[in-house]
């Protein structure tokens, strides 16, 4: 969990792994500000960019596999289970769940 402190128009200007005295907001993982502010701090690194659209077409290909009966959900360890669940989650809220589509990053 991350803790932030917003300027006057809402955007993040700083973060914190513990709340404090200026850190008392939580910042949602869905938060657009915070994906900026992560964005900002990772800076134009072409390799973390290509990660982030690699996650996204490795979640798609588990779910292609588990559609087509390849392999079980329940054949993943616990915490895969729990991160893809948690990403498919907050994917299907976005409304992207694209399969191979677009090139929003979430």
């Amino acid at each position: 969990m991350v803790f932030v402190k917003r300027d006057a128009q809402g955007q993040v200007v700083s973060a914190s792994l513990a709340p404090d005295a200026e850190h008392t907001e939580p910042g949602e993982p869905g938060d657009p500000a915070v994906a900026a502010f992560a964005r900002n701090l990772l800076g134009d690194d072409a390799m973390v960019d290509s990660d982030l659209r690699l996650v996204r077409v490795l979640e798609d290909v588990i779910d292609l596999l588990i559609s087509r009966d390849v392999i079980r959900f329940t054949d993943l360890p616990p915490p895969a289970q729990a991160k893809l669940m948690e990403r498919r989650s907050m994917r299907q809220s976005r409304g992207t769940l694209d399969l191979l589509g677009g090139d929003d990053l979430v």
